[in-house]
């Protein structure tokens, strides 16, 4: 049994559908069930239920640029375990969007509007990084790991008290984020240099504030 070598033209239009699959389809077929699963849903009035819809919004939109990342990575690594690795962490991420995307339908909410911004954008920067090497590509995804962790601890506390299940959705996908940043580092993840940083913190706090309203 032969495997099809890509030609250039294939690898496009599998970036083109990567990108339209991630960007409209808002609940992707999952391969882990939602933690959320067997919890009750809360009474919420309308000031809670539209604070948890914008901080889920938020988290959607996470992972809507985690897997821009992880494909424009994917598509411009040199080595094969690196391509092999981003895109087994992709298809993790698949899971915690189609769990975002099934919270906001159930808080009567909608993804962010500008999701192809967003992945546009993201694309970009892991693509930028993974043609600089493997290596800093990597450390990409540390970095990014890293501040996605802590973004999600922040939403834990800040969550409406008893919205167990938009919390099950946030504490998993916090496990999977270290997860994903352990192994980027025992790869051979390069340290970023400064700024770059400092500026994905401004990037991400602009894309919160953006995406909680939009």
């Amino acid at each position: 049994m032969t495997t099809r070598t890509l030609s250039p033209l294939d690898r496009v239009l599998v970036e083109i559908e990567r990108a339209l699959e991630t960007v409209f389809v808002a609940t992707p077929v999952a391969t882990r069930p939602s933690p959320a699963d067997d919890l009750p849903e809360p009474e919420f009035d309308d000031i809670a239920r539209r604070h948890a819809a914008g901080l889920m919004r938020i988290n959607h939109v996470g992972e809507v640029c985690a897997q821009a990342l992880y494909f424009g990575q994917a598509a411009m690594a040199r080595d094969e375990a690196v391509r092999s690795q981003l895109l087994a962490a992709a298809s993790e991420e698949t899971d915690h969007l189609a769990w975002c995307g099934e919270r906001l339908e159930e808080l009567g909410s909608r993804p962010s509007l500008l999701n192809p911004l967003w992945y546009a954008g993201a694309w970009t920067i892991g693509a930028g990084a993974a043609l600089a090497s493997d290596r800093l590509s990597l450390g990409f995804v540390v970095e990014t790991e890293h501040q996605v962790e802590a973004h999600l601890g922040e939403h834990l506390e800040t969550l409406p008290p008893g919205d167990e299940r938009s919390r099950a959705i946030v504490r998993l996908m916090q496990e999977d984020e270290a997860r994903h940043a352990r192994n980027a580092q025992a790869a051979g993840a390069a340290e970023l240099p400064p700024p770059i940083p400092a500026l994905m913190r401004l990037a991400s706090k602009v894309m919160k504030a953006v995406a909680y309203r939009v």
